[in-house]
């Protein structure tokens, strides 16, 4: 008798099975596998796009693995490199625009594994990736969208480190990185609402080193709308509203 059916036997829930990677490669120098949620698959362009991406980037680090183990076979001998790479929705605004959560598991035999944490935004209408810029009405560097939105993510940082006890990470020098200007500040989702359609503002994800050691993990920041209020686009007003759910706050 199987496990299956031992478990049923005995009146436990089956087992649930691990789920299999939508992309993947296993040899002596690397394994990696790309995992796509189901709310991505369910949108055959995303899931396209995000696939696309996800194979490139187990090419690159198959590659890389195995340049490595030529050059360095007894790096090796207690296995591989392994990378994991999942796709995850974070939230879907006005039945168009979603925001993806891309994160990356790494260990390349070092001092220890790591993580990496990036973000998607996918316009459903247009059927390609976009960005926040069309939800402001200007986001220039160093202009006054970006300087508050930075100062906000600051604030939240700041709040975050107390409440974990990591409050002497709380400077400027770990915030050296950020900078004014959307490809600087952090990768950003809009953040899901408790109005139905909405956003309730941003969220910005960092990984570990990004504002804070290693120990310390990885870090969000939520900057509400209302914060942002006075720099919205008409589109921008029409997508952000009510507040960050509890769950999501968690």
């Amino acid at each position: 008798m199987g496990l299956a059916g031992i478990l049923a036997c005995l009146g436990l829930p089956a087992l649930a099975a691990d789920p299999k990677p939508d992309a993947s490669i296993k040899n002596k120098s690397v394994e990696a596998n790309v995992y796509l949620d189901d709310k991505v698959k369910a949108d055959a362009a995303l899931a396209a796009d995000c696939l696309a991406e996800g194979k490139k980037w187990i090419d690159k680090n198959a590659a890389e693995a195995a340049t490595s183990r030529k050059e360095d076979p007894q790096s090796f001998k207690d296995g591989g490199w392994s990378f994991e790479r999942r796709y995850a929705v974070h939230s879907v605004v006005d039945g168009r625009y979603v925001s993806i959560r891309r994160d990356d598991d790494m260990d390349n035999r070092g001092a220890h594994p790591n993580s990496d944490v990036n973000t998607i935004l996918w316009d459903t209408t247009e059927k390609k990736r976009t960005s926040i810029r069309p939800f402001f009405t200007e986001t220039a560097d160093d202009g006054p969208t970006m300087k508050a939105m930075l100062q906000a993510v600051i604030t939240s940082l700041n709040a975050e480190k107390k409440e974990r006890d990591a409050g002497e990470t709380a400077s400027a020098e770990w915030y050296k990185d950020l900078k004014p200007t959307l490809l600087k500040i952090g990768a950003v989702t809009l953040t899901p609402s408790t109005e139905a359609g909405k956003s309730s503002g941003l969220t910005f994800h960092y990984p570990p080193y990004a504002v804070g050691p290693y120990a310390e993990g990885q870090y969000v920041a939520f900057v509400p709308w209302q914060t942002l209020k006075p720099y919205l686009t008409p589109q921008g007003t029409k997508i952000f509203g009510g507040a960050q759910p509890k769950a999501d706050a968690d």
